[in-house]
């Protein structure tokens, strides 16, 4: 499991990254991180749904309500054109950071 702040630091990307793939609603969006990470990484909904709307009020997604099969109203996200750019900027700040802890971590496995 990862740590409070691993996870914390990452929320945005990885709902950036999920809307990426296509619309989606909150409890689903928990769904797929912890089918993707194999349950490393649990997410609530009092800690997800804040985030969603920090980053509605910031224009990197929009929402809209609707019905679902089962007749409950749920709320649809999606990526705007500034959460696109805003998730190319993520991959590359987390890229650099794998890249470094990488040349690292091989480093020191060599040195060992």
């Amino acid at each position: 499991m990862l740590s409070k702040e691993l996870v914390a630091a990452s929320t945005t990307t990885l709902v950036l990254s999920i809307l990426s793939e296509g619309e989606n609603y909150g409890y689903a969006l928990i769904q797929r991180v912890n089918e993707l990470s194999a349950g490393q990484v649990q997410w609530s909904e009092g800690m997800l749904y804040p985030v969603l709307h920090w980053m509605e009020k910031e224009g990197l997604i929009e929402s809209e309500w609707r019905e679902a099969e089962t007749g409950h109203r749920r709320k649809y996200y999606r990526l705007r054109k500034e959460g696109r750019k805003a998730l190319h900027a993520e991959k590359e700040q987390w890229m650099t950071v794998h890249n470094l802890l990488t040349k690292l971590w091989i480093t020191q496995t060599r040195l060992a």
